[in-house]
């Protein structure tokens, strides 16, 4: 059984590869890369290496390469949040929860399931009591499952555009 661990600066490319399958699937196509991927993976090599890191991957090896370099199965990241502190949180520390992906061919085997609790199990260790995540309609089962709940909070977003350039 493939059991989750915690990712390493060595397997940065392929959780780029599966930030892809899942923008793939949210967008409903394959879009351009745009730059992205190579950020991402320079970002990722960097975060993944820190001695106390704030952003955290757990994976799951495929099958058939399982305690060799290689291709993932599946994986889920996690950042750690610094928020003014509240009744409710008094360190002010929340976890974010993203990227949670399983490639297409090693789906429906609880490989997500397995690198959520890792990670879960993570922000635990760290005393980290809110965790708060965006789901896919596909993946809510799984979060329910878990104990997450829907908050009474909607999400809103804004995208700012970059100042516009003066000409020079």
């Amino acid at each position: 059984m493939n059991e989750a661990r915690r990712a390493t600066a060595a397997d940065a490319a392929e959780l780029v590869r599966l930030r892809g399958v899942l923008m793939t699937q949210l967008a409903g196509h394959r879009s351009a890369d745009g730059g992205w991927k190579a950020t991402a993976e320079v970002m990722l090599r960097e975060r993944l290496a820190e001695p106390d890191p704030t952003l955290v991957a757990f994976v799951v090896d495929r099958p058939d390469l399982v305690g060799r370099a290689g291709l993932l199965a599946a994986c889920a990241v996690g950042t750690v949040e610094c928020r003014l502190p509240g009744p409710g949180n008094p360190s002010g520390e929340v976890g974010y929860v993203f990227n949670v992906v399983t490639d297409p061919a090693h789906r429906r085997r609880g490989y997500s399931r397995r690198c959520m609790a890792a990670l879960l199990d993570w922000y635990r260790d760290r005393g980290i009591r809110t965790i708060d995540l965006r789901a896919s309609s596909e993946g809510e089962p799984l979060y329910r499952s878990l104990g997450f709940t829907l908050s009474r909070d909607p999400a809103m977003r804004l995208r700012l555009r970059p100042p516009e350039q003066s000409p020079s």
